[in-house]
């Protein structure tokens, strides 16, 4: 595997146009041998089925019996250049998984594409890559080139992907390394992890040849790093009614004890954690996010497009009030400051610090990439003076930053969305601490990577959200 990329090859250019993109793939993906393809990726036919019973089995052992089954010439194969694994998100975007499944494993084969509805990502890692480990553990060289190699494709959006990275992030805890490096076929509605790293903001309409290209792409690209953020979200005992799967309960609900809590705490708690990549954020944005996210799911031939998608997203925005509501003082109303704290580290600081929330903000980013919402860069390319001025630096996914950023009311919003002016510029910061308390508000929403959900608010009690880098980087396939 290459060495990581620095920062800067980690801000690869992801903006060009959508015909030129059409011919780029249609011309690259015609140029490639499907047969020289297939054999740069297939892994030897005793391993794929080893990697498969042990999945089906739920036990690493039940693959191990393939080992004195080869058979023939296959014992004296070496493994492929770059062993890949392709996990499809049938649900994400406009709903193509199942059509690309059938034309990856034509492409490459049936045990290595995992269709999420069947094989989750802890399954493969649990179940499938320990079974190679145990291979190679044995003296099997092949299983143990094979693991060291491996590669893996991410056809969804950007919650999938992040669902796929946190699960190979297992590995590090583990002690189970190399993590194998992540490309991403875009299959979402927003996609913006994929344009970070040059994978593009959507399939490509003549996607045959693009799938062949993406994949080539996956063998000779290269690796970048890519900063993941533990988020631990504290709340009195209750639940959170239908919470993404990137978010799980969890006992332990210590919250940094460098920053006391101001005020009565409940008896007891529930905790939620989880781990993002792009962002996290709050208000009105969320709710929006949440509404068409259900919207999605009922009509999932809506979502065809980034296009389609900022139209009706823009169209859901007005019948949730965000361009006609003012943002006063009252309580009932739509301003954050009403019922948000924020605290933060900066960089090379390790006291928290409280930072205003703008009076007329509703809705609170903090972001991680330099895309959101589809391709836009809300935080803006900002000059040296005025990062100077602020005490800012400049962004990189893999500062060990996250910047902060507040939305005001739609009109503001929807400015930010087409780039004409910047967000409202708030902080930087290492760690955050928010801290949430209702009053009138019964519920709040927030989403990260894309997940929204709808948080339930106390009055007599806070809701803390605590946000911190995990101190491993992810490894992404560079597209370009």
């Amino acid at each position: 595997m290459g060495s990581p990329s620095t920062g800067e090859t980690t801000r690869i250019a992801a903006r060009a146009s959508m015909i030129d993109s059409l011919k780029g793939c249609a011309l690259l993906g015609s140029q490639i041998d499907k047969a020289e393809l297939r054999r740069r990726l297939l892994m030897p036919q005793y391993l794929r089925l080893a990697v498969r019973d042990s999945i089906r089995s739920k036990d690493p052992t039940a693959g191990m019996t393939w080992m004195h089954d080869r058979g023939g010439d296959e014992e004296n194969l070496e493994p492929p250049e770059a062993p890949m694994i392709v996990f499809i998100n049938p649900r994400s975007g406009g709903r193509h998984g199942p059509v690309l499944k059938e034309r990856l494993q034509q492409l490459i084969a049936e045990e290595q594409v995992f269709d999420l509805a069947d094989v989750k990502p802890f399954e493969f890692v649990q179940y499938g890559l320990k079974c190679l480990e145990m291979l190679a553990d044995l003296g099997d060289s092949c299983a143990k080139e094979t693991r060291e190699k491996m590669r893996v494709m991410v056809a969804g959006g950007d919650g999938t992907v992040g669902w796929v990275l946190g699960s190979l992030g297992e590995l590090k805890k583990q002690g189970r390394e190399p993590f194998p490096p992540v490309g991403i076929i875009p299959l979402g509605t927003g996609n913006d992890l994929s344009r970070s790293f040059g994978w593009g903001g959507s399939l490509p309409f003549a996607w045959k040849s693009a799938v062949k290209r993406s994949l080539h792409k996956a063998i000779t690209g290269p690796i970048c790093r890519l900063d993941s953020w533990h988020i631990l979200l504290s709340m009195p005992v209750g639940e959170v009614a239908d919470p993404p799967y990137s978010l799980k309960l969890t006992e332990e609900c210590a919250l940094d004890e460098g920053l006391e809590v101001e005020g009565e705490l409940p008896d007891k708690v529930t905790c939620y954690e989880g781990v993002f990549y792009n962002y996290f954020s709050i208000g009105m944005d969320a709710q929006v996010a949440y509404g068409f996210h259900h919207l999605r799911n009922e009509k999932p031939y809506l979502a065809q497009g980034p296009i389609t998608n900022k139209l009706i997203y823009s169209g859901y925005s007005c019948t949730q009030g965000w361009f006609f509501t003012p943002c006063a003082s009252s309580p009932s109303l739509r301003g954050l400051r009403n019922i948000l704290r924020i605290h933060v580290k900066k960089v090379n600081c390790s006291e928290w610090e409280e930072i205003p929330v703008p009076s007329s903000v509703r809705a609170i980013v903090t972001l991680n990439l330099h895309n959101y919402g589809s391709g836009t860069n809300p935080w803006g390319n900002l000059k040296p003076e005025y990062l100077e001025k602020r005490g800012f630096v400049e962004a990189h996914p893999d500062d060990g930053l996250l910047e902060i950023f507040g939305l005001k009311q739609g009109w503001h919003a929807s400015f930010v969305m087409v780039e004409l002016i910047s967000a409202k510029h708030i902080a930087q910061a290492a760690a955050i601490r928010m801290e949430f308390r209702g009053g009138e508000w019964k519920d709040g929403y927030m989403q990260m990577d894309g997940e929204p959900w709808k948080q339930p608010m106390s009055k007599d009690y806070s809701t803390f959200v605590e946000i911190k880098r995990i101190p491993f980087q992810s490894l992404v396939i560079g597209g370009e």
